[in-house]
């Protein structure tokens, strides 16, 4: 009897086991899901603020502008962001952590440099023209607070050491002419970066053809000859 008394005991409380393991994983799973709402809802607020910055100038629009332009209730912003600081400081962390990680995968592929290269290019403009919506907030770090701002210069500084590093493997095995790798880094980050200021969704050109257009232009520019690859 005892002995029975105890299995009984013992299946009860693997299935108490069980029942909990069962309801955290579907705790869990809610969580994701709710986390992967608030990101779209915080990704389209930030093409919301785009538009707004674009029409006023990043330091003339005010929350209630974005909310506006959100078709949010300024309560419902504040949800999400309690400031345009806030906002600002989303934009540059989730850009340039979606950026390493593209940087990451470029460097640890068997690809070629030139075409590395072509990848991490295609990829930065894709997320600031088209995911972001040309957001000029991706290049306002000034406006960050100190304490802010040194955290997104890390994370900058590490993305220009990745691309750097792929424009000097490139030229180490003549891939690419011999260049001053940090030089010509600066470069194309300016180039890209820059056409947050220029870039129009309603223009001519869809972001993923100036992203090929850009990326054929700048890494042509840095490509070995035939003749030069035969010397």
């Amino acid at each position: 009897m005892v002995r029975n008394l105890n299995i009984r005991s013992k299946g009860a409380k693997i299935s108490a086991n069980k029942r909990r393991h069962r309801l955290s994983r579907l705790a869990a799973r809610r969580g994701e899901r709710a986390q992967s709402r608030a990101l779209a809802r915080q990704l389209a607020i930030l093409r919301a603020a785009a538009r707004a910055f674009r029409a006023r100038g990043f330091s003339a629009t005010g929350m209630r502008d974005i909310a506006r332009e959100a078709d949010l209730s300024l309560g419902n912003l504040y949800y999400y962001f309690q400031s345009k600081v806030e906002l600002l400081y989303f934009c540059q962390d989730y850009s340039l952590d979606r950026m390493l990680r593209a940087a990451r995968q470029a460097t640890t592929g068997p690809a070629r440099a030139d075409a590395r290269l072509r990848t991490v290019i295609e990829a930065q403009l894709r997320l600031m023209l088209d995911e972001l919506d040309g957001a000029a907030a991706h290049l306002e770090v000034d406006a960050l607070p100190s304490s802010l701002r040194k955290r997104i210069v890390h994370k900058r500084d590490r993305y220009e050491r990745a691309v750097r590093k792929i424009i000097a493997d490139g030229a180490i095995d003549r891939t690419f002419v011999r260049c001053d790798a940090a030089l010509v880094t600066r470069a194309i980050l300016g180039a890209l970066n820059w056409t947050a200021r220029w870039y129009r969704p309603d223009g001519p050109k869809a972001p993923g053809e100036v992203a090929a257009a850009f990326a054929d232009y700048l890494v042509r520019g840095l490509l070995v000859s035939g003749f030069e690859r035969s010397l």
